[in-house]
């Protein structure tokens, strides 16, 4: 493997000519210049970052934990956070933490251990005590899709309730009118924000909310299938279940099936969070879309700016309604008067 000695004497220069070149000083003739990217090139060089970092005091490393990589949502926003951050001239190193708070602790101590610049975080469980020490600490920090409300760190989020009133809206116009939840972990923000849009959008129709009528899931899969089976039970069951995640909504679906029932002729099912999968159910599921990439690239800019000494500011994204034919829209095989209504 080269080394910056090598790329010296390859360009006739000095070693300091060489590190000068490399980290951008404008004092080098372009001449020089030249001739020692030239040398870098044919020898392959690459620079040692870690020597590097303890030189300029930066990595050029930024941290993401999020909360479930085996979630559709978390995977594409890693994704488009990655990309971005790639462009501004980082690298990545991401964190799994697995909706447990104590596993996010662990990530966030071990990306602090690597001196990262900056973390970009997803709060599972309403925080972690390691978590909220380095915010405190003035860790370059943003929130990215969660956020813990009180603590000083820029949120980059998108802002679901007007999405939510198109859905109950586009729902009532379908004739449902007892529409359930499955909600998301009540410690969370996004849990507990959800069912509060979904219960003022109800209300601008007049219609309840009642206790029975909300589940309380965790955002994996399991938990939809079960709380969509105790809604199944009930004397009188949902028209609708909004499951409040992409993966709560698989659950719901399989528990429907298991019971030789049909969405929607027997229940409709409508999810928070989109993800390409629902394209391809049968029947496709009508759901509420994050713009994730815009998310995942905001976050990084947000974090960007205060690793480089900017304020970083928090960014809100609207989320919107897809409708596909999982609530018994019209489509190519339903006619408008085979669609369910609610008896009451």
């Amino acid at each position: 493997m080269a080394s910056i000695k090598d790329v010296a004497a390859e360009a006739g220069v000095s070693v300091a000519t060489v590190s000068r070149v490399l980290n951008g000083h404008p004092s080098v003739s372009e001449g020089a210049r030249d001739r020692v990217l030239a040398a870098v090139e044919a020898l392959g060089y690459r620079p040692n970052a870690v020597a590097r970092s303890l030189r300029t005091d930066q990595t050029r490393t930024l941290g993401l934990v999020i909360s479930d990589v085996l979630n559709p949502y978390f995977t594409e926003l890693a994704r488009s956070v990655e990309e971005e951050a790639r462009a501004l001239g980082y690298s990545v190193i991401i964190g799994n933490a697995d909706e447990r708070p104590e596993l996010q602790d662990h990530h966030v101590t071990t990306l602090l251990d690597r001196r990262i610049d900056g973390l970009l975080v997803s709060p599972t469980d309403g925080g972690s005590p390691r978590m909220l020490e380095a915010a405190r600490a003035g860790t370059p920090m943003v929130f990215v899709d969660r956020w813990i409300p009180g603590v000083d760190v820029p949120v980059v989020r998108s802002d679901g309730r007007a999405a939510v009133r198109d859905l109950v809206a586009h729902l009532h116009g379908l004739g449902h009118r007892r529409l359930a939840i499955i909600a998301g972990p009540a410690a969370t923000t996004t849990g507990q924000e959800r069912v509060d849009a979904f219960r003022e959008a109800l209300g601008a129709y007049g219609l309840p909310l009642p206790g029975h009528y909300i589940g309380q899931g965790d955002f994996q899969a399991e938990s939809g299938r079960r709380v969509t089976e105790g809604f199944l039970d009930l004397p009188e069951p949902p028209d609708v279940v909004f499951a409040a995640d992409n993966l709560m909504a698989l659950g719901a679906l399989d528990a429907v099936r298991a019971r030789g029932l049909r969405v929607p002729d027997d229940i409709a099912l409508a999810a928070f969070d989109d993800i390409r999968w629902f394209v391809h159910t049968d029947p496709p599921v009508t759901a509420i879309a994050q713009p994730t990439g815009e998310l995942g690239r905001a976050a990084v800019r947000a974090l960007v700016d205060r690793v480089e000494g900017r304020a970083g500011a928090s960014v809100t994204l609207p989320a919107r309604l897809v409708v596909r034919r999982s609530c018994g829209e019209p489509g190519p095989d339903r006619s408008p008067n085979s669609v369910r209504r609610s008896t009451t």
